[in-house]
């Protein structure tokens, strides 16, 4: 390799890692567009969730079939990209096959990556295959047409030409097959390439590594606009998921505020906040735009597989209402992407006249939920539709009045009679005496 195979690799290194970060720096920049949320306690617990459901995948296989194949393309695929240290290595200092001062471990070593290819091969085919083919209903919803559809094929697709342009990288390698490493895959496959001459390989082989590092890398770019980047997400998702029991609702701490208020009766209701001060504006009470979210719910949405399991586990998506646990995920991303842009453009945050609310959720879809916690419960990752939903709501109840006419009545009832139905404080205990 010479020195201008030297800068142009150092030049294509520079601008995907350059672009990859800078990527980073603005999901990071919209995630904090939520609301403050304490998730510092009890960090051993939080700890243990990390490592066994993002790097131990422990949700993942109560699905055998799924999980297993997922975990071999997940294993696989992360292992056999250790060797890019190698290939960046070589690709700045022009050396070939630095590793191999490794002895015959580096033989084990790359041995068992073409292994693991060849298993990552095998799982997207059969991923392909479920999809495609067996047409599995979670993988078709109505949510899952267009780019979301095709970017699970892209991503199938690209492991695909990875791993076979990593095999075939090295059956082409004549100096690498010469010191004969026993190297299971790619001495079977070296017989098809017998025919071309040194020349021709040499070049079939630098074209495949160029290839390889060029994909990675427009792989690692590519996540940041693919249901894919959970693979860097799932860690803190899972991390700082919620630890409650699930059905336990948060307070609102501005109504709780508003209730501590009416019960000191040293408080002066009427008096008015200093001008300019947080208070000043009273809080919202819900959510109706991503900005009512925190930033934990945000993350979720970055965060999101799309992989339908909490839709499929939904029962009111089962019984056919409009809910999809996986699309209000995939709604809330899209919003918080369209205010990212917003910002990007203008520098600030520029009054679009939409929200979230009703210009992506419909309250039919808040609605249809029973709050029955199957889609947080089935999530791989830890996320938690039912919080959004819930704050949607509460945003509907409290700010618009907008519940059902069903919700609106049983609330009078309480409010008059201390129960939900329509009897008379003075008869709810007649039922007793027939």
């Amino acid at each position: 390799m010479n020195y201008i195979d030297n800068i142009l690799f150092a030049v294509l290194l520079f601008l995907g890692v350059g672009f990859f970060v800078r990527n980073i720096k603005k999901l990071s920049r919209n995630i904090k567009l939520g609301k403050s949320i304490d998730r510092t306690d009890r960090k051993d617990d939080r700890l243990k969730n990390m490592l066994m459901i993002a790097l131990g995948q422990s949700k993942m296989v109560k699905r055998p079939i799924a999980g297993i194949l997922h975990i071999i393309v997940y294993v696989g695929f992360l292992i056999i990209n250790i060797e890019v240290i190698e290939i960046i290595i070589d690709g700045l200092f022009g050396t070939h096959r630095v590793l191999r001062v490794l002895g015959d471990f580096y033989g084990i070593l790359i041995g068992s990556f073409e292994i693991l290819a060849l298993l990552v091969l095998v799982s997207v085919a059969i991923f392909w295959i479920r999809r495609m083919v067996l047409r599995i209903p979670r993988f078709w919803n109505k949510e899952m047409k267009g780019f979301p559809k095709n970017d699970a094929l892209y991503i199938l697709y690209f492991e695909m030409v990875l791993m076979s342009l990593f095999l075939v990288m090295n059956a082409t390698d004549v100096p690498f097959q010469q010191i004969d490493t026993g190297n299971p895959i790619s001495q079977f496959l070296v017989p098809f390439f017998e025919n071309f001459n040194a020349a021709t390989l040499f070049y079939m082989e630098r074209t495949a590594w160029w290839l390889h590092i060029a994909g990675i890398l427009i792989f690692l770019n590519y996540l940041y606009y693919s249901k894919h980047l959970h693979i860097l997400l799932a860690f803190p998702n899972t991390y700082f998921a919620n630890l409650n029991p699930k059905g336990q609702l948060t307070n609102l701490e501005s109504v709780t505020n508003e209730v501590k208020l009416m019960m000191d009766p040293s408080a002066d209701p009427f008096a008015a906040a200093p001008e300019g001060s947080e208070n000043d504006i009273p809080e919202k009470f819900g959510a109706s735009d991503v900005t009512d979210l925190n930033w934990v719910q945000l993350l979720n949405a970055y965060t999101c597989t799309e992989c339908g399991r909490c839709t499929s586990a939904c029962p009111a998506n089962q019984t056919g209402k409009e809910l999809s646990p996986r699309a209000i995920m995939m709604k809330t991303r899209d919003r918080l992407e369209e205010v990212g842009k917003n910002i990007d453009k203008n520098g600030e945050f520029k009054d679009d006249g939409k929200q979230l609310l009703n210009h992506y959720i419909t309250p039919e879809e808040l609605w249809a939920c029973t709050s029955c916690n199957a889609c947080v419960e089935e999530c791989p990752v830890n996320i938690d539709p039912l919080s959004i939903i819930v704050d949607m709501r509460r945003y509907l109840v409290m700010e618009q009045s907008a519940a059902p006419q069903e919700l609106n009545m049983m609330m009078t009832n309480i409010e008059n009679n201390g129960a939900p139905w329509q009897y008379n404080q003075m008869d709810r205990l007649n039922w007793k005496d027939e």
